[in-house]
Parts: structure tokens; sequence; C-alpha cells
């Protein structure tokens, strides 16, 4: 019984390890994504309409996106991090377990 609940513990790792390792790829194909196009349209703001950064507007917008990804990644959030998630999840399965057992 304890092999299996070692191979399933195994498994689970593996499984977060994974979905960790596509979040950071996805992450970085974003990041890669926002330099080269922010690059191309600054270029051509500044090359046909210097006079207005139009350019800013879209850096800025995408930019947000990147930085609240990047701390969604790389678990910078203080509150509604995995751990936060699984402390959450225990809570609420040891209240209904014990509502459960009040009226048994």
């Amino acid at each position: 019984m304890e092999v299996i609940m070692q191979q399933n513990n195994e498994f689970e790792r593996y499984q977060k390890a994974q979905k960790k390792v596509k979040e950071m790829k996805g992450f970085y194909g974003n990041l890669i994504s926002y330099i080269f196009v922010i690059s191309v349209l600054a270029f051509i703001n500044l090359k046909y309409s210097p006079q207005h950064l139009w350019f800013l507007y879209p850096m800025l917008g995408w930019g947000l996106g990147v930085f609240f990804q990047a701390m969604k990644v790389f678990d910078f959030f203080p509150f509604f991090n995995k751990s936060w998630e699984e402390k959450k999840i225990k809570q609420f399965m040891e209240e209904e377990k014990n509502e459960n057992t009040k009226y048994q």
C-alpha cells in the first residue's frame, strides 16, 4: 500500500513540475513575442510619425500583461499562490468532513 502511495505522490509531483514547465515555456514565448512586436512597432512609429509616440500604448498594455504573467508563473503573488490554494482546499475538505461527521 505504501509503495502505491509513493508512486502516486511521485506522479503528482511530476505532473506539477510538468505544468510549471509548460507555464514557464508559455511565459518565455510571450516575452519573446512582446520584445519582437514592440520593437517593430517602435521602429515604425519613430520612422513614420515620431511626433506622436503611439507605440507606448501597446507597450504598456501588453507589458502589464507580461508582468502579471511573470508574477503568476514565478509565484511572486503573496496571496493566491499554489500553497494558498492547497491550504484552502485542505481547509474546505476538513470543514466538509466535520460537517458530515457532525450528523452521524
